[in-house]
């Protein structure tokens, strides 16, 4: 064993010294580089993937989460300053069903399910109403956040205290409700609705006037007011429509000139002037059915016609002697002839009889002004904002401003500087800006990717070079078997019994063929003797 371990050893450095220096650098570095690749190999194999077990947690729950996960012995890791927990991948859905068995996280928050696992006696009044209030907000928040669109609530309730005699006044409840909303999700005004009345129907003697709802943006949900029977609008509800139809119109105008500008390059404000006046009157209108000629239908037409033409006839009978007749008076006229005619005509004519009753609008935009003020492209030169653009912009306002204000406000055909009066367009530079930091987003390094490819490539010179040298030993071993198939000695025929000497003399000859250093030690050693 130990002369092929020498053997090995003189072969490696004659080896060694044979090569030239560059092949020397490349045999260095290949193997630096195969040794690190192997490293790194090992490194990415055997590393534990982690994936996040629960986001968005308390310190207090993150703690009570680490304390099991510690107990239990898996590795975990606390990210995003403490609220959230990473643990391996593959134990994620296991932990989540086991934490949940143990109710792991507590939340520190009181349910009904409360009372049920601590009834007994004990607890005074004043205990049993601060847990049964921290109940209600707990069940109430989570029948809050099963809305699609709210990923967690908070929920404050005040209860009045109840009077002791009869004769004391109800006082009602109120609720404070924060959302946090999933980013990008809009409420419609339905769904608010259906919220308010959620809450109030929860709570005894909670109306809906007293439910205050908003978001982590400090943004409020509103409950639309329906209007009486009148149709009536009080000042209030007069105020809430002109800032919604303020917002509404700036949403359209910041929503188009932010897809033109860039969202962060627009600001727009929008006030009106907002008329309240109703009317109702009722209309009866009688209108012609050919109204250019101005005449109806005929729906009956009679036509009598009289016509007489002869001669007058003489008087007859006595002169008259009575009492009443005048002595010597002829009765009658003069002997003459006579023509008479008569026509008369009556036509029903049939016309359009109307009954209108109008109910005016309850409100009506009298006047409008819309102002923008807008970012250059590069916001330290005025100049990179075409003014093509200015002009395109100030345009698009000016369609707006038509269509919303009304008719009989605006005149019929209103000249262009009037609508110009109403818009204003500034260009400038934004200074009060704020500024949000984006989360870095979780890439792999080029430097990996660089890496990677040497290894790739070191990986392949390797297989080449030790195909190459497998083809080298195979054409070496090829060689030293006919050599020795060359070198079979071939038994004497006569089968004579080799002397003493020529055993000695065969050992000597072979000893100087396989071990030439070993043969010239013991030369050395016969001469020196």
């Amino acid at each position: 064993m130990k002369e092929k371990l020498l053997d090995m050893k003189n072969k490696t450095v004659v080896f060694w010294k044979n090569r030239a220096k560059t092949q020397k650098t490349v045999i260095i570095s290949s193997t630096l580089v195969a040794v690190l690749a192997i490293i790194a190999i090992i490194y990415f194999v055997t590393k534990t993937n982690m994936a996040p077990l629960y986001k968005e947690l308390t310190p207090q729950e993150t703690g009570q989460i680490k304390e099991v996960l510690d107990t239990r012995g898996i590795p975990s890791q606390i990210t995003e300053n403490g609220t959230a927990i990473l643990v391996p991948q593959e134990t994620v859905d296991t932990l989540k069903v086991d934490l949940a068995a143990e109710g792991v996280p507590k939340s520190g928050s009181i349910d009904y399910s409360f009372f049920g696992e601590r009834s007994g006696f004990g607890m005074t009044d004043n205990e049993f109403q601060i847990m049964k209030l921290d109940a209600m907000q707990t069940e109430l928040a989570n029948l809050v956040m099963s809305i699609d669109g709210v990923k967690d609530a908070k929920v404050m309730i005040t209860m009045p205290e109840e009077g002791v005699f009869v004769r004391d006044s109800v006082q009602e409840a109120s609720a404070s409700i924060v959302l946090h909303t999933e980013p990008g999700y809009q409420f419609d005004q339905t769904e608010i609705n259906a919220l308010y009345h959620l809450v109030s129907k929860s709570i005894s003697n909670l109306s809906t006037d007293n439910i205050v709802i908003m978001n982590q943006n400090f943004e409020y949900y509103d409950l639309a007011n329906n209007q009486n029977s009148s149709n009536s609008l009080n000042v209030t509800s007069q105020l809430e429509l002109k800032k919604e139809i303020e917002r509404d119109i700036q949403r359209q105008v910041q929503q188009m000139l932010g897809m033109m500008m860039g969202h962060n390059k627009v600001v727009v404000s929008v006030t009106t002037d907002i008329d309240f006046t109703q009317e109702n009157r009722e209309e009866k209108l009688v209108t012609p059915v050919d109204p250019e000629n101005m005449e109806g239908i005929a729906v009956s037409v009679e036509r009598i016609t009289e016509t007489y033409t002869g001669n007058e006839a003489a008087a007859g009978g006595e002169v008259g002697t009575g009492e009443a007749d005048v002595p010597g008076y002829i009765a009658g006229g003069a002997n003459g002839s006579g023509d008479f005619e008569r026509m008369e005509e009556r036509i029903n004519n049939e016309v359009n009889r109307i009954n209108k009753v109008v109910v005016e609008s309850p409100y009506k935009v009298r006047d409008m002004g819309i102002q923008v003020m807008v970012e250059p492209p590069v916001a330290d030169d005025p100049l990179s904002l075409q003014g093509d653009t200015v002009d395109e912009i100030r345009q698009i306002l000016g369609t707006i401003v038509r269509t919303s204000i009304d008719k009989n406000a605006l005149a019929a055909n209103p000249d262009d500087a009037d609508i110009d009066e109403k818009i204003v367009v500034s260009v400038q530079t934004f200074n009060g800006k704020t500024q949000f930091e984006q989360a870095p987003t979780p890439t792999i390094p080029i430097w990996m990717y660089i890496v990677g490819g040497l290894l790739v490539a070191v990986i392949i010179l390797l297989i080449f070079m030790l195909v190459r040298r497998s083809k080298k030993e195979e054409i070496i071993e090829e060689e030293m078997i006919v050599d020795e198939i060359r070198n079979v000695s071939i038994p004497d025929i006569n089968n004579e019994k080799e002397s003493e000497g020529s055993a000695r003399k065969k050992q000597l000859e072979k000893m100087a063929k396989e071990k030439p250093d070993e043969f010239a030690k013991l030369l050395r050693s016969w001469l020196s003797e």
